[in-house]
């Protein structure tokens, strides 16, 4: 039997949640205070996400670089091959804060977006 300690982001509270598992099945889990902390633990250990703040190089822009992120968590399995692939694009200014610059990144259905806006280099 394996113990696995998962401190619960889903509310400020931050409860210690364990899970006590025997190879991928849950036997006992304990130390949440509330429902979304023993949801959280649970999907946290069968299959984990997080969302993707990086940067995006940009092209005619103001900046070299707009940030960005996954517009929703993405197996964090994915999380070194998105960062490659994000790494080889380039986009071209003026970008909007919401402007989709990547769909579909690694086929997750999960689209990355800009969270800055970006003028054209010469509107500056």
């Amino acid at each position: 039997m394996e113990e696995h300690d998962i401190i619960c982001t889903g509310c400020p509270k931050g409860c210690q949640v364990t899970i006590k598992t025997e190879g991928d099945k849950i036997t006992d889990i304990y130390g949440y205070e509330c429902p979304t902390g023993k949801e959280y633990a649970i999907n946290e250990f069968k299959n984990p996400t997080r969302i993707l703040p990086t940067t995006v190089k940009v092209e005619d822009g103001e900046f070299p670089l707009v940030p960005v992120k996954t517009a929703a968590p993405i197996p964090k399995s994915d999380l070194i091959k998105a960062m490659n692939f994000i790494a080889e694009k380039t986009v071209k200014a003026p970008i909007e804060i919401g402007d989709i610059l990547i769909e579909n990144i690694l086929n997750t259905g999960v689209d990355v977006v800009a969270t800055r806006n970006i003028k054209k280099e010469s509107e500056v």
